[in-house]
Parts: structure tokens; sequence; C-alpha cells
């Protein structure tokens, strides 16, 4: 720990993003007239009007009040010139209303200030600067939002675990290099590489070196996945001290002030609180894809949005109410919303509370996230999304769902389902053999027998996570490579696989009886009926309803690199739907045992003694 200024920095005052792609309408909005905006430097001309009233620019009152202790916020501003400044803040309706107005005139690199108590935010609202001039410019050298500091303040430890990202990674730490305010919270950078392609081969490493000093501790370590990678990150800042633990992906565009507002809004928390970023689209910047997450163990289902939570929307575009009609202004989620847990492309977890609950579970990756942020709920630790706390993470849409990784995405759920959630045989068996069945009506054979394994190896029980997932992701690899579906060819190769020509098939609309769609469609299999001989489908039309009309497809992957060519094999639907059905029956009847056994092995599995054998350390 360090010892505490009178104030905290809760956030900054920024008025354009770290990079040239970050939309600066996500930082600023120049109302009227015209502004100059820098990253921490504004000028707003005369008679003109700007507004921090955006997605970076506002502060969370709502989560302050609720989850601090914190009873009033102040911004402040070093500014020279004229104008007129107004805190304004919101209610959970939308509706705004102004908190404190301030005429300043002729300063000269002068310090104001305007304060907020944080009494009347509980169910929802945010506070902004609106900044009017008249006759003369306003220059704004520094902002900040500020609030009560504790005795003394707990500082940050960044893991970000990767591979072969190398790229991507070293751009990631020389953004929180460059960053002077964002350092001065982060005691230590953890880069656990579990790679071939090196971060350290890159040219700019040298340069990330001399920026984060001896901040950095480089780790190298066979690949264990993201539940391996970010484990080892927390293992050694447990080990090392006592500071609060910021887990980040390596494929992001890095906002560094996320460290600045998880590390105080941490610093202030009633109790030991997991404080989670969001997450904004890489591909499309101005997107937020959730206000806070849940996750769905009965459909096994992660990532959906809580009731009244911001849902990919897009932060600058005008939002469209219920009835159909433009509200004039863009979505901002004024309504408090609670997160049951938060991905780890941006979690921070107090020390503590992984000295008490211990390790990840060691799936390899997916859910263990999930899992964590159930698992601190459980004892009593919430986890919140904080509003504006947000960087940029590859586009998930854009990756095709037909992938080796999909393995560990139904094995984990159904452990994780067993784990917090009653776990319903009957449901969860009926869910398997839906997503299976529409496999099979998509001719996505591989893709059905990737589902069939991961159960198979959910009913092996907690010894198939013995190794940390290595033989598991190398099974996967393996099993699929026996599927000609699973093959991803440039669109080039065409002519080579007979299908120089090949007719473009749009879908019909989305059926609205969807079951009997699929009976109908299964129907016709048996007959061995098809309403197309061949056809090329976009990605956008790939649903099994539309697929399973053909007798051979090129499908676009998502990533719109390559297509896939799927063809009707009739045996080979009969034979993996058979093992299917077999599952489903061992489902029934074994699931309250492995349900027992599963519980049972958390603490050995999620111990230091295990994880230390499987680092290579004992």
């Amino acid at each position: 720990m360090t010892e505490a200024p009178a104030r905290l920095v809760a956030q900054r005052g920024l008025f354009r993003g770290p990079d040239p792609v970050c939309p600066d309408g996500l930082y600023t909005t120049v109302v009227s007239g015209a502004a100059d905006r820098e990253r921490a430097r504004l000028t707003v001309r005369p008679y003109s009007a700007v507004s921090t009233d955006t997605y970076f620019g506002r502060f969370p009152a709502s989560y302050w009040q609720r989850w601090t202790v914190v009873a009033e916020v102040t911004v402040e501003l070093v500014v020279t010139g004229s104008a007129r400044l107004a805190l304004v803040a919101s209610d959970f309706r939308g509706e705004s209303r102004p908190e404190s107005v301030l005429d300043v005139e002729g300063a000269e690199a002068e310090t104001v200030t305007l304060t907020a108590k944080l009494d009347k935010f509980l169910d929802g609202g945010f506070l902004w600067l609106d900044i009017t001039t008249e006759g003369s410019a306003l220059a704004v050298e520094r902002m900040s939002w500020t609030v009560e500091a504790p005795e003394r303040a707990r500082q940050t430890s960044v893991v970000i675990c990767t591979f072969n990202r190398a790229d991507d990674c070293v751009r990631t730490l020389g953004a929180l290099a460059a960053d002077a305010d964002a350092l001065a919270v982060i005691d230590a950078v953890y880069v656990v590489d579990q790679g071939t392609d090196l971060v350290q081969s890159r040219p700019q490493f040298g340069e990330v070196e001399l920026g984060l000093g001896d901040r950095l501790n480089y780790l190298r370590q066979p690949n264990l996945g993201g539940a391996g990678g970010f484990g080892r990150g927390m293992y050694e800042v447990t080990k090392s001290g006592d500071a609060n633990i910021l887990l980040m992906d390596d494929d992001v565009l890095c906002e560094p002030e996320i460290a600045v507002r998880l590390s105080a809004f941490a610093n202030r928390s009633t109790r030991p609180t997991l404080v989670g970023g969001q997450m904004l689209r890489l591909l499309h910047p101005t997107r937020l894809v959730a206000g806070a997450e849940y996750a769905d163990f009965e459909q096994l289902v992660p990532g959906k949005v809580v009731y009244n939570g911001l849902d990919d929307v897009d932060l600058l575009e005008e939002e469209i109410d219920e009835e159909g009609e433009s509200t004039g202004r863009p979505p901002r989620g004024d309504r408090r919303v609670d997160a049951d847990y938060n991905a780890w492309w941006s979690c921070l977890i107090p020390n503590e509370v992984v000295r008490e609950l211990g390790l990840p579970i060691p799936l390899f990756f997916q859910w263990d996230d999930v899992e964590y942020g159930y698992r601190a709920r459980a004892r009593g630790y919430a986890t919140v999304t904080l509003p504006g706390a947000g960087l940029w993470h590859a586009d998930f849409d854009w990756k095709d769902g037909d992938k080796w990784n999909e393995y560990f995405a139904v094995r984990n759920a159904m452990i994780i389902s067993a784990l917090h959630s009653p776990f319903p045989p009957k449901q969860i068996a009926r869910v398997i053999m839906s997503r299976v069945a529409r496999a099979l009506l998509g001719m996505q054979y591989g893709f059905a027998a990737t589902i069939i394994k991961a159960v198979e190896d959910f009913l092996e029980g907690p010894a198939i996570l013995a190794d940390g997932g290595q033989q598991a992701a190398a099974a996967i690899r393996k099993l699929r490579a026996e599927y000609p579906d699973t093959i991803a060819h440039p669109v080039s190769a065409l002519p080579e696989l007979g299908l120089g020509t090949v007719p473009l098939v749009a879908a019909q609309p989305e059926p609205k009886l969807p079951r009997l769609v699929l009976l109908k469609r299964l129907a016709y299999l048996t007959l061995g009926k098809s309403a197309h001989t061949v056809g090329a489908v976009p990605a956008v039309d790939s649903a099994w309803w539309h697929i399973s009309q053909f007798e051979k497809a090129v499908v676009t992957d998502a990533a719109q690199d390559s297509v896939r060519l799927r063809v009707r094999d009739k045996a080979m639907t009969i034979e993996l739907g058979k093992r299917t059905a077999a599952l489903a029956k061992r489902l029934l009847t074994e699931s309250p045992r492995l349900q027992q056994e599963y519980r049972a092995a958390i603490p050995e599995l999620t111990g230091e003694d295990n994880w230390e054998r499987l680092y290579g350390l004992r």
C-alpha cells in the first residue's frame, strides 16, 4: 500500500482517446460552436458549448453511492479564460438537473471546483460537466473527478495472459507504459506468455521494458489456457504482496484510464468487491456489448445481459424507445444494473478475495471467469461492472462458432452449471440434444462431434481437469480434423473442390415455430428430400433451418476470410444422433452423482498445491 493523498482521483476528465481509432464522441461532445480536443486538454472556442455527457465523460454516481463509502464527489479543473461551468446530474429515468453552476471570468491557470453529494442516485444516475462560452474562450488544462481518499490506498497489479498474440500484447503494454497517471496506481505488470511467438521477440518490447521499468514481470510457461495464465498472475501477486489484481486480455485496444477507475472504486468500496470493466467492440468502436452480464445455467449460455442493461448499443446513435420513436439522445444506461460476474477482458479482483477463494478452476479456458464470479458471489463478494471503465476487444460475432474451443465452451458450461445451479438433468440433456440436432441439420458433423466429446468428458468427472486442459485441447483438434466440414477454405479454392459456380441462396425469414420446422427438416432428411442441390450461403444466413434445405452448401465464415463446405451425410447424421441419445440417457442417471463429485473437488482443484504442480513449481 502507499500513502494516499487528501483526494483520490476517481476518474480523469479525458477529451480524446489513446488511439486515433477511438471516437472523440465517446469522450466529449461539441454541442455547438467549436472546440479543440487533446487527450488531457480542451479549448472551448468563443460562443461554443461542450459537454462531457458521454460514455467516458460521465461519472457513475449511482454506482459510487450504492457500492462505496463515498458521500460526495468533486470535479476539479485547471482553467484559463472565461465560461460558465455547470455540474449536471441525471436520475434513473434519464432526466437531468443542475447540481452546481459556476461562472469563471478571466482565469489564469486557476483551479476551480464543483461538488455534488452522492445522495440521490441509488436507483440510477450520472454526473457530467457542461462548459459554455460567450465572447471569450476557455482552456481546460486538467480535469479530474476526486473523492475523499482512504487512509492508505492499495495499488493494483495488472495481469495479462497471452498466447501467440505478441503484437497485440506489446501494444497493450505500450499503452500502459505511456500513461504516467495510470502507472501511478500500478505497482506491477505480469505478462504470462504461454505461446511460441513470444512477446519479448518484438522490437517494441525493449521500449516497453524501459517504460514499465521494474514493474514488468515477464513469465513463460506451457499453455494452460486463460485459467492457467490468469491464475499464474493471481498466484504471483498474492505471494508477493497485497495489491489488487487487474486481469486483462491481450487482444484489446487498451484505454489506460481503466486502471485508474477500477482501482479507485475498489479502494473506496464498502467491502471487498470485484470491479469489472465494460467491453466496446474493436471493429465497431462506438458499440458497447453489455451494461452488465449474468450466465443462464439452464441454457448453458454465458454473457446474457441483465434486465434493463444496455445490450449491444451504439453509444453515439439516437436511442429508439419502446414505441419505435427516437428519444433524441444516445443510450446512456442511466438506471443502475447489477452484474452476476464480469468477464476477464478486464476485471479487478481484491487480493483478499483471491486469498480466501483460491485460484481459478483449471478449465483451460471458457467459463473460468464466470465460475470465479459466481464463486465470489456465493461467499458474499459482489461484482460491479463499472460504466465508463471500458476498453476495446475483438468482436465476438466475427469469430466463427464452429471452432475447437466450442468443446471447452460446452464442457465447462456443464461443469460450472453443476457447481452453481440446481443442474436439472432433463433440461441439460434437452439443451445438448437440441444443439446437436441443429448442428446435424446444418451439416456441421465436426461441430456435433465436438459437442458430443464435451459431454463425454464431462461425464468422466473432475479427473478430466487433472492436467489443466492440455490433453483435451490436443484431442479435440485431432478429432475435428477427421471431419471435412471443419476445414476453412479460401474462396479461391472452390474450383479445386469441384465448385466453380455456386449460386447465392439467401435465407427466408426466421421461422416462427422453430420446433415444428426442426421436426419437418428431420423428416425430409430421412426421406432424402432437399430444396437445393448446391448453394452459397452468407454467414448471416447460416442458421440450421436454412442450411438444412441443401444437399451441399458453401458457407461463409463469420470472420469473412474463408468458407466451409458442408455436404449432407445421412449415415453420419444417424450415427451421431444415436451417440447423442445415449449421452442424454447417461446425463439423466449420472448427473446427480457428478454434481456432488465436481463440488467436492473444488478445494483441491483451485488450491495452490494443484496449481504449483501444473506450473512445475513443485
